[in-house]
């Protein structure tokens, strides 16, 4: 029963449109459902956090924050939920509970930052929302971004979010090309998707469901749920002379 629901499940979120969030995101343990309407384009999330933000934001500190963290003054911690000494959180942000935040995490304007999660030593956060028991754990960039449940960002994975040209960032799907909008727009990774250590996305990628991205990979496109990207390179080894 629990396997034909499941399947079924699949089905569905494999037939929705890759530009909508039920492609990327399992929402019903959030309360971010609202922060979803109204909008036809996954992307469109963005300018809407700030705004989120500022109405769903109680500011109060119910978990531990250790001797010499910097916490700013709109920042919501909730129970169980670690700030570690050097760590700096400037705000406005909302942390859920059992969260760790790292010596050394710098997490900027406008985060949002799920139950279980994971902003580790040198990974720095902005604009962004990571779902439940995501991790950007070592020597990370997410900006303007969305982690889904459970990804996994292994250590020096950078998701840009700026073209160095400064034009507006489009996306292609299925051959056909979408004009965002957006000059700051980093990636949308689905949930339980892996990326590998020192992995970087370009500005506007769109990652489904289930992916697995290997070490060293530069992503610049829209990839489907349940695909692995494999990095393949050649190496020589030579004996000293």
């Amino acid at each position: 029963m629990i396997k034909g629901w499941w399947n079924t499940r699949k089905e569905l979120v494999m037939n929705v449109e890759k530009y909508n969030k039920e492609y990327y995101f399992d929402l019903s343990d959030t309360n971010l459902e609202p922060l979803f309407e109204d909008i036809k384009y996954i992307w469109e999330v963005f300018p809407k956090i700030k705004e989120w933000i500022v109405k769903n934001l109680v500011i109060e500190i119910k978990g531990h924050v250790q001797n010499n963290a910097f916490i700013g003054k709109n920042v919501s911690i909730g129970k169980g939920t670690v700030v570690e000494s050097g760590a700096y959180i400037k705000g406005p942000a909302i942390i859920g509970e059992n969260a760790v935040i790292r010596h050394g995490a710098y997490l900027r304007e406008y985060c949002v930052i799920g139950n279980n999660c994971i902003v580790g030593h040198a990974s720095e956060i902005k604009n962004s929302i990571m779902l439940n028991g995501s991790a950007a754990s070592h020597f990370g960039y997410v900006g303007d971004t969305i982690l889904g449940n459970g990804v996994n960002l292994a250590a020096g994975c950078k998701l840009s979010n700026y073209k160095n040209d400064g034009e507006e960032i489009t996306v292609t799907m299925d051959g056909k090309k979408y004009f965002t909008g957006l000059k700051h727009f980093g990636a949308i990774i689905g949930d339980n998707t892996k990326i590998g250590c020192n992995a970087v996305t370009n500005p506007g990628t769109l990652i489904g469901r289930n992916c697995i991205i290997y070490p060293c990979s530069s992503i610049r496109r829209m990839l489907e749920s349940n695909t692995i990207v494999k990095l393949r390179q050649e190496i020589e080894v030579v004996k000293k002379i």
